[in-house]
């Protein structure tokens, strides 16, 4: 499979174990029809590897396919393989204002390295600042409720528009990330969105993940090195300590063991 240049070196966990516009027009889905093309892609996605699966994805399915970036690793794996390749599907990233600063950083030197730009999508900011008024800047950790408005203002309705017209969306969660993704399929069809759903990471472990960013040099988010192992926005993510579940770093405020933000409701 071709690859790109590889950066330049640089000493780190990820590299310590080192070994070697979208095509064509909305598709107006059926859920008979979608549920059928889901099934049978996911059928054939598991003999492949990273770089044939989205080749699968974008060569069997018609319309606009979009990828959601937050540049953790999955996504940094994934992207490697959409950009390596020039396939014709959309890279896009919500960005809610509360990021890191490393994630603007792997962010700016991702658009370097691949030579291709990211499409932000920004909450609404009659919204943002409706949601302000009413919380303050640090009212999300008031209540569940709290969190979840804030998440859906700044996640979950830029997403919205991020997939609107899209046939397909891909995503780069992994069944083994929780116990509420344990369920997780390659392919499904998302019914409240009406589209195909495609997770290509499905079936990896982090240690697979980790294994591909470092064999193809992949840039990354230099909070992996400093024990953070998902993600998110600034006040809603830490460090997880050693034992700790993937996800622990994540609202771990809230008591719930599920604990998601929205985009992907069918994991709660």
């Amino acid at each position: 499979m071709s690859d790109v240049a590889p950066v330049e070196d640089r000493p780190s966990l990820i590299r310590e174990r080192r070994t070697g516009s979208s095509a064509g027009a909305p598709v107006p889905w059926d859920s008979e029809a979608a549920m059928a093309s889901a099934e049978a892609l996911a059928a054939a996605l598991p003999a492949l590897d990273l770089f044939e699966r989205l080749a699968a994805i974008r060569a069997r399915l018609s319309g606009r396919i979009v990828f959601t970036t937050s540049f953790g690793l999955e996504d940094q794996a994934i992207a490697h393989a959409i950009f390596s390749q020039s396939l014709a599907i959309d890279i896009v990233t919500l960005d809610t204002g509360r990021l890191f600063p490393e994630t603007h950083e792997v962010w700016a030197e991702t658009e370097a390295r691949y030579g291709r730009r990211v499409a932000a999508f920004a909450p609404a900011q009659n919204s943002l600042e409706a949601l302000i008024a009413q919380q303050g800047i640090g009212g999300l950790r008031a209540s569940l409720t709290a969190r979840l408005e804030c998440c859906n203002v700044r996640k979950v309705a830029p997403l919205d528009r991020a997939l609107a017209g899209s046939a397909a969306w891909i995503t780069g969660i992994r069944a083994d990330q929780s116990a509420g993704r344990a369920r997780l399929s390659a392919v499904a069809f998302d019914e409240r969105r009406r589209l195909i759903k495609a997770n290509p990471l499905f079936d990896w472990t982090r240690e697979q993940t980790l294994d591909f960013v470092r064999t193809h040099d992949v840039p990354y988010n230099r909070l992996h090195d400093r024990g953070f192992l998902s993600i998110g926005c600034a006040p809603c993510t830490r460090a997880v300590a050693p034992g700790e579940p993937e996800r622990a770093g994540r609202w771990w405020w809230e008591q719930s063991e599920k604990k998601e933000c929205g985009l992907h409701s069918e994991a709660i």
